[in-house]
């Protein structure tokens, strides 16, 4: 073989086995372990959030609900991998795209769990349930479901089978923020700390915490994951922590330094480039939302 030949199949060989590439398309499942699958969350079909499930010996263990029309598409997905019950719910933190299908999984028996932090940050924003108003996505056959197990810090299921650890590691991107890790996989499932899609995150949470958000991406590295599920986009492996670290860490630096300079955000928004900072940085419209919305957090004296 040439030396040109084998550059091409090395490529070849690095390319198929990427992480990143080797994710589900929106809107289907991929198997990470036994009895571990993600389905993949579909921004076009305003389904955004990633969905992990955990297959317990006797039950299943959801992590994030989604929408209510998302959480429709899940179940029955859900139910093509096990007869077992459903029957406890993680929400990451309270946002609508992930907790808003929570009495989707309830009406089948399921328990919703929160940190104490998320359960005070649902209840406190239910106000965004009544007025929600959006005609192509109605919330109607669903209802707001808050949580009846709360955890502090950290809460174990783990049964000899599975072994899931949900961890409370806010403020940062909310007040609430958990992640759920599997010790065993190696797998770990973040909500929105870390994402791997073109459109960055909301950094514009009233709770959202900067420094604390950073510390949370450093001490997940610290675990030392083989597998990364982000809140929105595709499977991947521990850079994908590295990249989001890069990119708060960035965007932070350079609307604090332009803060300093006595730049607007209108004049940041405009001006700032993130996209050295990789695909999360892929789409300058939201770009701009983010820049806007960090400065916003800012200037109110936010961390």
């Amino acid at each position: 073989m040439s030396l040109k030949s084998a550059a091409v199949l090395v490529a070849i060989v690095c390319l198929y086995f990427s992480p990143t590439l080797l994710h589900a398309e929106p809107g289907t499942v991929q198997k990470l372990a036994p009895g571990v699958y993600v389905w993949q969350g579909d921004r076009d079909k305003r389904e955004p959030a990633n969905c992990t499930w955990i297959i317990f010996k006797d039950y299943v263990v959801v992590i994030d609900a989604n929408f209510p029309w998302g959480a429709r598409e899940i179940i029955p997905k859900i139910k093509e991998t096990t007869d077992k019950p459903i029957r406890f719910v993680l929400n990451t933190h309270y946002h609508s795209d992930h907790s808003y299908g929570n009495s989707l999984f309830t009406d089948l028996g399921a328990i919703i769990i929160n940190s104490e932090d998320t359960d005070r940050e649902a209840r406190t924003n239910a106000a965004g349930w009544t007025k929600w108003n959006d005609p192509a996505h109605s919330l109607e056959g669903a209802h707001l479901e808050f949580a009846t197990i709360t955890f502090s810090d950290r809460l174990v299921l783990d049964d000899g089978t599975q072994r899931v650890e949900m961890i409370h590691l806010g403020p940062a991107h909310s007040k609430g923020d958990a992640v759920a890790y599997l010790p065993r996989e190696k797998i770990l499932a973040t909500g929105d700390l870390c994402v791997t899609w073109g459109f960055g995150n909301n950094v514009g949470d009233p709770n959202a915490n900067y420094a604390g958000w950073l510390s949370a991406l450093d001490r997940m590295s610290a675990w030392d994951p083989k597998t990364v599920v982000p809140g929105h986009g595709a499977v991947s492996g521990p850079e994908a922590l590295r990249a989001q670290h890069e990119y708060l860490a960035g965007m932070l630096k350079q609307v604090q330094d332009g803060m300093r300079a006595g730049k607007t955000a209108d004049q940041l928004a405009t001006e700032l480039d993130l996209r050295s900072y990789g695909f999360i940085a892929n789409n300058a419209p939201a770009n701009a939302t983010s820049i806007r919305n960090m400065y916003k957090h800012l200037a109110g004296g936010a961390p």
